[in-house]
């Protein structure tokens, strides 16, 4: 059994405690079923901004311990102060030391896009999401059928928020549905938990150029993004990268600082 099927295999198990202590006629309840989302796509399209989804991630299977004791209300504010375009949030506890609280936290203190990183398997996780403050979930291809990814999607952008379909390589390209917001390419083989950014750039022209495309894991420089750009990337999600860094919002200070500057060199040239 790989990583990810133990992902799965234990989500199962949470979602179906969850729905125990958490009926979804409560989480309907909660403040945030009336309040409007915060549309990601529209803020990785705006010319005032780089593109940069910054991640609140305090530990990986891949790379253990991160930040497990960063401080979500510090750190979100310091990521948007820093620049970036969106937030995203992992929520998953058993794998990344995630929780929901720290979405809310960074959903009170942040008006900005916020993505709920996590595993959705079931309809429970998306009403869940909603009710603690997410703009846009991510549903991974390979552990959805395409009618999963559909229905799903239906029911999020019902809810008010935008779906990003993660893929990982070409034969995932078949479970793209006509009404997703933004397909995601994660360079992270999700089996073997190797990167390759060279994965993005493989599956770029293929993706269909109605779709807005981020690329997610393994970026860690200004020239990075800047070829990512030229194969039609809007959006870039960096997790590891910054949260290594004992101040994660400094990293991604100088992570924008370099784009700033390789801008203004490719303008000079």
């Amino acid at each position: 059994m790989n990583i990810l099927e133990k992902i799965v295999l234990e989500k199962r198990k949470q979602v179906n405690e969850e729905k125990q202590l958490f009926p979804t006629q409560l989480l309907e309840k909660s403040i945030h079923f009336s309040s409007k989302c915060v549309s990601m796509k529209k803020y990785l399209l705006r010319e005032d901004k780089n593109g940069i989804i910054a991640e609140i991630k305090k530990k990986s299977p891949a790379k253990g311990l991160l930040h497990p004791n960063c401080n979500v209300e510090k750190l979100s504010i310091g990521y948007m102060q820093a620049g970036a375009s969106a937030l995203s949030v992992l929520t998953d506890k058993n794998f990344f030391g995630g929780s929901n609280a720290d979405l809310a936290i960074a959903r009170k203190f942040n008006y900005c896009p916020i993505l709920r990183k996590d595993f959705v398997i079931d309809e429970y996780q998306i009403i869940e999401a909603k009710s603690i403050g997410a703009d846009t979930i991510l549903l991974i291809a390979s552990i959805l059928s395409k009618e999963e990814i559909a229905s799903f999607t239906l029911l999020a952008q019902q809810l008010g928020m935008e779906v990003i379909l993660e893929i990982h390589n070409e034969s995932e390209l078949e479970k793209i549905c006509p009404n997703l917001n933004i397909i995601g390419v994660n360079n992270r083989n999700l089996e073997t938990m190797s990167i390759d950014v060279s994965t993005s750039i493989q599956l770029a022209n293929k993706i269909p150029r109605e779709f807005l495309k981020i690329s997610e894991s393994g970026i860690e420089s200004a020239e990075t993004i800047s070829t990512l750009k030229s194969f039609g990337y809007k959006g870039f999600l960096i997790g590891s990268h910054f949260m290594r860094h004992p101040q994660p919002q400094i990293a991604c200070v100088e992570l924008i600082s370099e784009i700033t500057k390789l801008k203004i060199k490719d303008y000079a040239a």
